[in-house]
């Protein structure tokens, strides 16, 4: 079948590959032209035969909102509409009732796989109606890994659940990289392990605590056996907070992916305030010994 893909950046050009290789046709629109096979969203979507499949893979938020709304002025009735980044599910009504009014079905489609989703395939939890997503069946046939469809795709629900699933599976992926961040610098810090990286590379087999995410830190010790090459700032995309504000909203509790998501914040404090006001309060009462801002550093020490 023909696809229509806009966004042709990490993923989507990966994704635009894998749908070709599976014997489909695929006509992308990016605004980089170096990659672009249409000159514009309208010559793609000219070049389309009805019903007309459109797989929206762009950054989440304004640029995905625009992206539906020009396709709903471009579209027809009886077409499609995939958003495949990672939006909010919250958007995915807005955009599906926008569709509606001109008759053009929407799927929410979470996307897992990264940079190796090309040769690996991409797990894929989608939301929408049944006779939507069966439309578009041979695309996500084409993106999944190979083996059993239930395995690698799921059809989570109405249209959000794709998206909603996306966020809970990221929120996990947080608690998942913490604790093995944290195993590692507990590892790393002790005059008791001399190999590290030998340690954390016998975990591949055997251990309940073997995963891809474990294989990928392995390959990353092999190259930076202490990650010294790094600075020990990382972002967020997004999901982390939904799904803490969803625990919040349905009265779940996530300790383990609140703290990492909270981790996170913290790496990205040179000197934090609340630590400050923690080390002072500490001398306050018990006269433990503070580390002074500037060159020098002192204070007493006490018993408290």
């Amino acid at each position: 079948m023909q696809l229509g893909l806009v966004g042709l950046g990490k993923m989507g050009f990966n994704m635009r590959e894998r749908v070709r290789r599976a014997g489909h046709e695929v006509i992308g629109y990016d605004r980089n032209p170096e990659v672009s096979d249409s000159e514009s969203l309208a010559d793609m979507v000219s070049k389309l035969e009805a019903p007309r499949v459109v797989w929206v893979m762009v950054p989440a938020g304004d640029i995905t909102r625009n992206t539906v709304k020009e396709l709903s002025e471009l579209l027809s009735p009886g077409d499609l509409v995939i958003d495949g980044g990672n939006s909010k599910f919250t958007d995915d009504r807005v955009h599906a009732d926008l569709l509606a009014e001109k008759e053009i079905g929407y799927v929410d489609c979470g996307v897992s796989g990264g940079v190796w989703g090309l040769e690996n395939g991409y797990a894929l939890m989608v939301g929408g109606d049944a006779a939507h997503v069966e439309l578009a069946m041979p695309i996500f046939d084409a993106l999944r890994p190979e083996g059993p469809r239930e395995e690698g795709f799921a059809h989570a629900g109405k249209v959000g659940a794709g998206h909603y699933s996306k966020m809970v599976h990221n929120g996990i992926e947080y608690g998942l990289m913490q604790a093995y961040a944290e195993g590692f610098e507990l590892l790393d810090k002790t005059d008791v392990v001399d190999n590290v990286p030998a340690v954390i590379s016998a975990w591949q087999r055997g251990t309940v605590v073997r995963s891809w995410l474990l294989d990928l830190l392995v390959r990353a010790l092999e190259s930076d056996p202490e990650l010294d090459d790094l600075r020990g700032y990382v972002e967020d995309s997004g999901e982390g907070r939904w799904t803490v504000e969803e625990g919040i909203n349905n009265a779940v509790p996530l300790p383990v992916i609140s703290a990492a998501l909270f981790a996170r914040f913290q790496s990205r404090q040179e000197d934090s305030p609340a630590m400050r006001a923690v080390a002072a309060l500490r001398n306050q009462f018990g006269g433990h010994s503070v580390h002074l801002a500037g060159p020098s550093s002192g204070g007493g020490s006490t018993q408290g």
